[in-house]
């Protein structure tokens, strides 16, 4: 991944966290904060998988996936979307300029479909690939492989922490439909978003909604945190630590 990765605190450094017993001690804090006994999964799902989406729940992934009786991570896309000829042909090349890629994709038994999408002899999905850790809109940075969940009401009925990661122009739509599957809920989910931009609207006077306003109003969820990008910087409001919030700054200049 191209950039650089500041910490603000603890010690992280390019997405990772070097010490495995912090690591799990916040993991753990978090978990009991969220009143999660043993045994029982802190389920976190991003909602959308474009490409910031996607870098987001890779990082959650790398460092926390490994802790799978704690905590499950998973990715929410629309299903259906295909991966063009030149574009598989691309991914072939990626896939064969980069070892550990290649011997990863070998040992998960999925080399041989990209060789025949190469050949043109077989269709790739968007969510097929993400899957194995390529985002359609940065085929050239392999991500760590993701747990992919194409029906939206599986990913959220029962999440504990959501991240939208859908544009937002997209975001009220989506955040309607999971109000729905939320209408049973005993207690609600935390929210972030990483969605820009903004919404005008005119009744009763000309304001602006911000995709923060836009899920607060679909799903009545006011526990949000946002994440902002702006001057060439992403940054990472991170929850692992309730009620502080840590914050990496991912500088892409």
């Amino acid at each position: 991944m191209v950039g650089s990765a500041e910490v603000v605190q603890n010690g992280y450094s390019n997405g990772s966290i070097h010490n495995g017993n912090v690591t799990e001690e916040k993991l753990d804090e978090l978990r009991r904060l969220l009143g999660k006994a043993d045994g029982d999964l802190l389920k976190i799902v991003g909602v959308g998988a474009g490409a910031w989406g996607s870098v987001f729940a890779a990082l959650l992934q790398d460092s926390y996936g490994h802790y799978r009786e704690k905590v499950q991570i998973r990715i929410w896309r629309r299903p259906g979307r295909t991966v063009d000829r030149a574009t598989a042909e691309h991914l072939f090349e990626v896939i064969n300029s980069r070892e550990d890629v290649l011997r990863r994709l070998i040992r998960r038994c999925a080399y041989l479909k990209y060789v025949e999408a190469r050949l043109g002899d077989r269709t790739l999905y968007a969510d097929e690939i993400l899957r194995d850790g390529f985002c359609l809109n940065m085929i050239d940075t392999p991500l760590c492989p993701l747990k992919v969940v194409t029906n939206l009401q599986e990913a959220v009925w029962d999440a504990d922490i959501v991240i939208n990661g859908l544009p937002s122009t997209e975001t009220r739509e989506v955040f309607e439909e999971i109000s729905r599957y939320w209408k049973e809920r005993r207690t609600t989910p935390i929210i972030i978003s990483l969605a820009k931009g903004i919404e005008a609207a005119l009744d009763p006077v000309p304001h602006i909604i911000t995709p923060t306003q836009m899920i607060s109003r679909a799903s009545k969820t006011f526990f949000m945190f946002s994440f902002i990008s702006t001057s060439g910087s992403l940054v990472f409001f991170f929850l692992l630590r309730m009620p502080c919030v840590y914050v990496v700054s991912y500088s892409l200049n």
